[in-house]
């Protein structure tokens, strides 16, 4: 496993860090994202897959960011992460402003959808953890209409509480013995993080924190326009759709993330 450079005590010079192996890690507000394509993402998830590895992959956001550089514990599980992607807008922004020009969002529906139907075609099972029983259901239909022969290894939706033990033990083996390559996971930030990084080592799959995808892929929630997601807008399109649960989250996070992002520039 690759070491985890600590990136939150990055001089302004040292925005960028290449480890062996070729991973490039870029310092967003002191968050380490991956530099990377969509090409990559997915071949080093399918090959991590392939080998059955436990690993486990963070798509971060603006709200990733901002929870990153003000909560330690949660930090570390970034930092901790086999791949932290470059979700929101903003953050594959500043990745440019960096100089890695062509860094496009590797955002998780997109990765779900992408990866599913790579996933189809080679015959390979994924299970799905997270959300409401009834956004499962409506989600593997979902992805059987458009993607006949992807195989659903199974699916779980956790209480709203934390697991006991036993219970915990019992999922882990059921994912297991599942024979699943990917486990896509929706808990929401930092909940998701936080569950792959507790189960790396003891579930043999990569697991994906894809957060609200479930609910796009399942027609639950409507996901921006194309034209909005293009620009940069799809958080505008959340706010709009859901003000009271996000607006605070928008609004503050975002403020403290133009403020955080413009210190690092004129720090440069």
């Amino acid at each position: 496993m690759l070491p985890r450079p600590d990136l939150s005590r990055a001089t302004p010079s040292a925005d960028v860090l290449t480890l062996s192996g070729g991973r490039t890690l870029v310092s967003v507000a002191g968050a380490p994202i991956d530099a990377i394509t969509w090409e990559e993402t997915c071949a080093v998830i399918t090959g991590w897959a392939q080998r059955r590895e436990s690993r486990y992959v963070c798509i971060c956001n603006v709200h990733s960011v901002i929870t990153a550089q003000e909560d330690p514990d949660f930090h570390d599980v970034i930092q901790s992460a086999d791949m932290a992607t470059p979700d929101g807008a903003p953050v594959a922004w500043m990745m440019r402003r960096l100089g890695y020009r062509d860094q496009m969002r590797i955002n998780g529906p997109d990765l779900m959808f992408r990866y599913c139907a790579q996933a189809a075609q080679r015959d390979e099972s994924i299970f799905l953890y997270g959300n409401t029983q009834q956004t499962l259901e409506r989600l593997q239909r979902r992805l059987l209409d458009v993607f006949p022969a992807l195989k659903i290894a199974g699916s779980y939706s956790p209480p709203f509480r934390a697991l006991t033990p036993q219970e915990d033990a019992e999922v882990v083996q059921r994912i297991n013995a599942s024979g699943a390559r990917t486990v896509w996971v929706s808990l929401g930030c930092p909940k998701q993080e936080r569950w792959m990084a507790a189960h790396r080592g003891r579930i043999q799959a990569v697991m994906l924190g894809v957060g609200a995808a479930f609910d796009y892929h399942a027609g639950t929630l409507q996901r921006a326009p194309l034209w909005m997601q293009r620009h940069g807008l799809e958080w505008l399109h959340r706010f709009w759709s859901e003000p009271r649960r996000l607006g605070r989250r928008y609004l503050v996070t975002n403020t403290k993330f133009t403020v955080q992002v413009v210190k690092q520039l004129l720090g440069r």
